[in-house]
């Protein structure tokens, strides 16, 4: 077949399939067909403009074409539903990501939420500039063709959540850790639209082209084989050989993708919508550009072109997702990290379209007002429209191809002076560089090209070298050689959105804080100082600023001094804010709410209502309802919600979590409040009995630690008086420790203090215990377990704090060192683990026990062995009181206050030992167990 223009180039290509492949089959048809490709897109009644995403070359052809044909109505390959937002870019500095956002799914898969898609936008680009010229050319029409942002998840599999870019799936990142640190998470998890992804998917042929390129990555293949060659092309072979490519990489992609399927459905999508627009607006197709990417332009679906006899694809309706639309900024490292772009690519990218303006004299088409450039579309040279030609399609492709490539000498200035910069900023970062590191990078960026068959040292070629010869075997500071010929090159410009282009919730936040005199849409870290009793109107902006706090990420806001807890509010605050370098997390807001009141007071009753939401959880959103919002009713519900989800736990494992924060929440209700919240009470009962029911399973159970028995048993002696109050029985916790049967050396100690406090059982059988414990040398190596439950048992016995002492002691006296060595480091580690909140309780415990001074020391009894230790006799006359009875003597209105209460008769006695028939003897007498336990805790 020799038909066409193109047909000696289709007869040339397949004479030489059969001459290297012998056989004229596959590699013939394959051949053959790419040039079918570019025959039938060029012949299309509508013209197709195939792109490159971020390509200068590409930008350059757009502008040449928009300039000489002035078409009317632009049909652009992205998201239909964004075209709203296209004309908000005047507001924004680039670059800068257009956005979807949905957090509430209908239609969907839960696990998917939020959804969220991103198309960035960089001056440097054929669709900014299409979007610009359509935008200020009065009488243009820009249409957006491709599927909604609705239809890219609809149209991604079912099995697991979407991937994080657009691309085909088989695309592989060209490096890891394109970009640095925060720059390259602008866009998040999103998902990346672009126009026109030219790669191979072809894993073995990306890999041959790479070899014999002598490049290391596909950035570096493209720019050197693509960019350079096509940047001062005419617009005919600039149109073929980006077709020409794209139909390869297409007929190269594995067979059976489902990434296949999906890229067809796009081409059938596009199709039909520009044929209902043409029909609809009665528009000329001779006054219609198509811009599309080169994959796209090279398409074989049975819609492809006007004249396509095929009925329309059938567009599927949208789901019920609500969908919200917005500006993020964006970076040239978020847009490699996203889309698996070599590190530096996009800068390179960047400065090469700022030099071939420069070379060209060209006026790129900018939107008037845009944010970081100079002047409005600037148009430089006026070009006089030229009709569109009506002859046929000649053949560049031949003679593009055949042509050896054009040598672009060296320029010499151009590369001294990246020598000097980079060596002046190595030395800037704590490199030792020289005058003789600049001369080596000089010659070996000249050595590197030679090798790589290049007339001239590209960038990639100078950040080679500069590697080679400066970078040593440690960075001195945060920044390594090759990051620091991305800043030299091009540096990662980071776009940022302006005010009227934020959603009202940002604009509302920026707003209120105001009175803080801090320009905040700066990407600095400021210093905000807050004296709430010398200006109290500042009270707002801290209030706000908390809001913040709880809903942005950790660096957006962060607290220097005060604080906001539970009935404290700090006078003096201090503050480092960074709003402008979390922009799109503070724009992300704005797709929740109006307010920042609104979506906190959201996100609480959703973290509640979720399928993982605990009484833990509950109870702290309840605690940031009241610091953050001062909301009864919300306090209220959430409140009431604890109390449901506590009576459908099945597990203990919240049980500390939930004991602390119900303590905090009761003492500041005590304090503010003359009674008790309804679902506080209710809560209180709730747990006494659903943590009396779960005791004995816990004591058993190995899945449940130590922690959280001593955690139920806090909540149980703790609550015990104010449940009971409530109505509750205090038959079910002794029931449910009576029903307790630990094997565990831990639990076996938390039953043991259980059974205490319920009066079961007294100190003396408990001393007596932990005694023939030490003295059974089976049991010794248990030992440090039982100690740390006793330990846990300070949660909810603290009154055991002295025994425990004491118990420690006695091991430490009693046991030998033979013994006591193995098993010490395992109590320090027990306790370390498991009770780090509560050792403080025995430290303290200690001082008060133990002499201060060393002096001290030699003549000091340990109470537990001394005379006083023993139980006190039931009636002894005239047997002296001791310690106990000085104490009472030197406070002798005390002492007649509870004689009195108790009924006892009698009078003080001279002298102070207290002969029997004294009142102080007479109540001593009476109460020997108070006795006892007083002189113990005096030691």
């Amino acid at each position: 077949m020799t038909a066409g223009p193109f047909g000696a180039l289709r007869e040339q290509l397949t004479d030489a399939a059969a001459t290297f492949a012998g056989s004229a089959d596959a590699l013939a048809g394959i051949l053959a067909g790419i040039v079918d490709d570019v025959d039938r897109a060029l012949g299309e009644r509508l013209e197709i403009f195939p792109v490159c995403h971020h390509s200068p070359a590409s930008a350059l052809a757009m502008v040449r074409r928009l300039r000489h044909k002035q078409p009317k109505v632009i049909y652009l390959e992205l998201c239909e539903d964004l075209q709203p937002l296209l004309g908000e870019l005047r507001n924004c500095r680039l670059p800068v990501a257009v956005q979807a956002f949905a957090s509430e799914l209908d239609g969907f898969p839960a696990e998917w939420g939020p959804l969220s898609v991103v198309a960035p936008v960089t001056e440097a680009s054929a669709e900014y500039q299409a979007i610009a010229y359509a935008l200020e050319t009065p009488g243009v029409e820009l249409v957006l063709v491709d599927r909604s942002t609705d239809h890219v998840f609809q149209w991604s599999p079912r099995g697991d959540a979407p991937a994080a870019t657009d691309a085909p799936a088989d695309t592989a990142p060209e490096a890891a850790g394109g970009g640095a640190g925060e720059e390259a998470e602008l866009h998040g998890d999103a998902v990346g639209v672009e126009i026109g992804d030219l790669r191979p998917r072809f894993a073995e042929l990306e890999a041959y082209l790479l070899h014999h390129g002598k490049v290391r990555h596909w950035s570096e293949w493209w720019d050197q084989y693509v960019e350079r060659p096509l940047a001062d092309a005419d617009h005919d072979t600039y149109r073929q050989v980006m077709v020409l490519i794209g139909s390869l990489f297409r007929r190269l992609r594995p067979a059976g993708s489902d990434r296949t399927d999906r890229d067809e459905d796009r081409e059938r999508y596009m199709w039909t919508r520009m044929r209902e627009h043409l029909a609809a607006s009665g528009a000329d197709p001779a006054d219609c550009l198509y811009v599309c990417g080169a994959f796209h332009a090279a398409s074989r679906v049975e819609q492809f072109g006007l004249d396509s006899p095929a009925p329309d694809f059938a567009i599927t309706p949208r789901t019920g997702t609500r969908w919200r639309y917005g500006l993020i900024p964006s970076s040239h490292s978020a847009i490699e990290a996203q889309f698996g772009l070599a590190p530096g690519s996009v800068s390179i990218a960047a400065a090469n379209w700022t030099r071939a303006v420069g070379r060209s004299g060209l006026a790129p088409y900018r939107l008037d007002g845009q944010r970081g450039v100079k002047g409005g579309r600037g148009r430089r040279k006026a070009t006089p429209p030229v009709a569109p030609s009506a002859g046929p399609v000649a053949d560049r492709l031949t003679g593009f191809l055949a042509a050896p490539p054009a040598l672009d000498g060296l320029d010499e200035a151009e590369l001294r002076g990246w020598c000097v910069d980079i060596v002046r900023l190595a030395r800037r970062n704590g490199y030792l560089a020289s005058t003789a590191d600049a001369i080596a990078v000089f010659e070996t960026s000249i050595l590197l090209a030679g090798l790589r068959n290049r007339a001239r040292p590209t960038p990639y070629d100078f950040a080679d070298a500069a590697v080679t010869c400066i970078e040593k075997d440690v960075v001195p500071g945060r920044r390594d050689v090759r990051r620091l010929c991305e800043i030299l090159l091009g540096g990662d410009r980071i776009g940022q959105v302006g005010y009227d282009a934020l959603p009202p919730l940002a604009r509302d936040v920026l707003d209120r804080l105001q009175p803080l005199g801090l320009d905040l849409e700066k990407r600095t870290i400021q210093r905000a100082l807050l004296d709430l009793h010398a200006t109290p109107a500042l009270a707002g902006c801290s209030d706000l600023l908390w809001m913040l706090r709880h809903l942005l990420p950790a660096d957006a806001v962060r607290p220097i001094m005060g604080e906001r807890r539970l009935g404290h509010r700090s006078i003096q605050e201090s503050w480092d804010l960074a709003l402008g370098r979390h922009q799109r997390a503070l724009i992300e807001l704005g797709y929740e709410g109006v307010t920042v009141e609104q979506v906190l007071e959201q996100r609480l009753r959703r973290s509640v209502r979720g399928p993982d939401a605990t009484a833990a959880g509950a109870l702290a959103a309840v605690e940031d309802a009241i610091r953050l919002l001062d909301s009864p009713r919300l306090v209220d519900e959430l409140g009431a919600r604890a109390v449901e989800l506590l009576s459908t736990e099945r597990t203990v494992d919240d049980a500390p979590d939930v004991l602390r924060r119900i303590r905090r929440l009761l003492a500041h209700h005590r304090a503010t409040a003359p009674a008790l919240p309804a679902w506080c009470e209710a809560f209180v009962t709730t747990g006494y009995a659903h943590y009396c029911t779960l005791l004995p399973t816990a004591f058993v159970e190995e899945e449940t630690g130590v922690r959280q028995v001593g955690a139920m048993l806090g909540f149980l002696f703790s609550m015990e008086s104010l449940a009971l109050s409530l109505g509750c029985d205090r038959s079910q916790l002794e029931l449910a420790v009576a029903q307790s049967h630990p094997e565990s050396p831990a639990k076996v100690a938390l039953l043991w203090a259980a059974r205490h406090q319920l009066g079961l059982l007294p100190l003396a059988e408990l001393r007596q215990r932990c005694a023939d414990l030490l003295g059974n040398p089976l049991v010794v190596p248990a030992f440090p377990r039982y100690l740390s439950g006793f330990v846990h048992a300070l949660e909810p016995v603290p009154g055991l704090a002295p025994f425990v002492v004491e118990t420690m002691s006695t091991a430490f006296a009693r046991l030998p060192d033979p013994v006591l060595l193995p098993w010490l480091p395992t109590l320090i580690t027990t306790l370390r683990e498991h009770g780090p909140e509560l050792v403080p309780l025995l430290v303290r415990e200690a001082a008060r026990t133990f002499p201060g001074t060393l002096p001290e020391l030699d003549a000091w009894v340990p109470p537990w062995s001394g005379p006083s230790a023993g139980p006190a006799p039931a009636a002894r006359p005239g047997a002296p009181a001791g310690q106990v009875h000085g104490l009472l003597a030197a406070h002798p209105v005390a002492v007649d206050a509870v004689a009195g209460l108790l009924g006892c008769d009698g009078g003080w006695s001279e002298p102070v030992d207290a002969p029997a028939g004294s009142a102080a003897a007479t109540l001593l007498l009476a109460h020997p167990d108070t006795v006892e336990a007083v002189s113990v805790l005096l030691g």
